[in-house]
């Protein structure tokens, strides 16, 4: 079994006070928190929720860095 496991981040990890989203991911700090212990399912589906969800909160993320 692989150690490799699906993430959104793009190491930009600012939380907006404002919506409580992560500027780089969307995912919010319990969400972020719980990240490691989640199955790929659970976390491919909250992934496919991120850019509804920072849409709906006027968040643009950041270029990753490259």
């Amino acid at each position: 079994m692989s150690d490799a496991f699906l993430t959104p981040c793009i190491k930009v990890c600012v939380v907006d006070g404002a919506s409580d989203l992560c500027f780089g991911c969307g995912r919010t700090l319990p969400e972020i928190a719980r990240w490691g212990r989640m199955t790929n399912t659970e976390r491919a589906a909250i992934m496919a929720q991120l850019p509804e969800r920072m849409k709906a909160k006027g968040i643009v993320p950041p270029a990753a860095p490259g």
